[in-house]
């Protein structure tokens, strides 16, 4: 009998981009009945660790030499870098295995921060993750991507709204603010949509979101803030529940893809072009962007505050488009 393939997966963060790579670990272990392990940052490991299809996830706390002796250990046969860092040369120095690594862009990134001169690759950035196994005979199964929700954390929104009431989730979150909705515009369409459906709207976000999301919940009806209020398993519960989703480009937007919800992206100062855009059908989700701004993408990531100081890429979202995707 041959040999079971072992093969130690790598990203290190974030939750998008760990939730990004799903369909690598399912199509590793599905197809080639590989033993899946998974390396990561410590604060990620919950996202990971109920997922069937991985055997082992590695807390990474601060460097990954703490993990040397224990990982040369399980001899992986292949390691699938998918996060293509400096922590991922120095695995390379000491796991005798294999490498294979995804295309990172960063070129192609930099060539549209700083000069706008677009030569990224139409292709989604799940369909370059996958790319990175695809010499082991591993191909998109067409699956989508995954998240799997501890029984304990699964959410009763019943007691959130009427059983004839749609649930709109909506994130207003984000690592930078630059990626996120002002406040009041956040309550403008809030405001619209009540007045044009029987809705309740859930708020999400982290611990930092959360006096935004009570500012927005008083201010209008039929509005609950949960910013803070719930942890991540609990947060995808409620996206798993909702009618449609309205998020910025955060790591809830991929969770919400997972469930294959009904997705309104709302995008400042990040564009889609670097492939990171709902992985769902087509006709699932719809971008709403400023386009044709000179300063747009300012940055890959994000920024504290507009580096221009009128911050357009946000100022002026049309609500209305978003007010009518929900309310259709």
């Amino acid at each position: 009998m041959a040999k079971r393939l072992k093969i130690l997966v790598v990203r290190f963060s974030s939750i998008g981009d760990i939730v990004l790579t799903t369909p690598v670990v399912r199509c590793l272990h599905l197809q080639l009945n590989a033993e899946v392990h998974y390396l990561t940052k410590a604060s990620f490991v919950s996202i990971l660790e109920p997922n069937p299809y991985i055997s082992k996830v590695w807390a990474m706390r601060s460097k990954v030499s703490e993990l040397k002796t224990a990982l040369q250990a399980e001899a992986f046969d292949y390691v699938i870098d998918l996060h293509k860092n400096l922590r991922t040369l120095h695995l390379r120095l000491f796991l005798r295995a294999t490498f294979l690594s995804f295309q990172k862009l960063n070129i192609e990134k930099w060539l549209m921060t700083k000069f706008k001169i677009n030569r990224l690759p139409k292709v989604h950035i799940v369909d370059r993750y996958l790319a990175a196994a695809s010499s082991l005979g591993v191909h998109n199964d067409g699956k989508g991507l995954d998240y799997f929700i501890p029984e304990q954390a699964v959410v009763d929104v019943s007691t959130f709204c009427s059983e004839n009431q749609r649930l709109l989730a909506f994130v207003i979150g984000a690592a930078h603010t630059t990626k996120r909705l002002p406040t009041d515009k956040i309550i403008s369409i809030c405001q619209q949509i009540v007045q044009q459906a029987d809705t309740k709207i859930i708020l999400l976000g982290g611990k930092n979101d959360y006096q935004n999301g009570t500012t927005i919940a008083n201010a209008t009806p039929n509005v609950i803030n949960l910013c803070g209020e719930l942890n991540l398993h609990q947060s995808a519960s409620v996206l798993q529940q909702a009618d449609a989703v309205i998020t910025h480009d955060t790591g809830l937007m991929h969770i919400a893809a997972a469930f294959d919800k009904r997705i309104i992206s709302v995008w400042g100062n990040t564009i889609p072009d670097f492939g990171m855009y709902p992985y769902v059908d087509t006709s699932n989700f719809v971008v709403v962007e400023v386009q044709g701004l000179s300063c747009r993408p300012c940055s890959k990531i994000g920024h504290d505050a507009c580096p221009k100081g009128h911050f357009k890429c946000m100022n002026q979202i049309d609500e209305s488009l978003i007010v009518a995707e929900v309310t259709a």
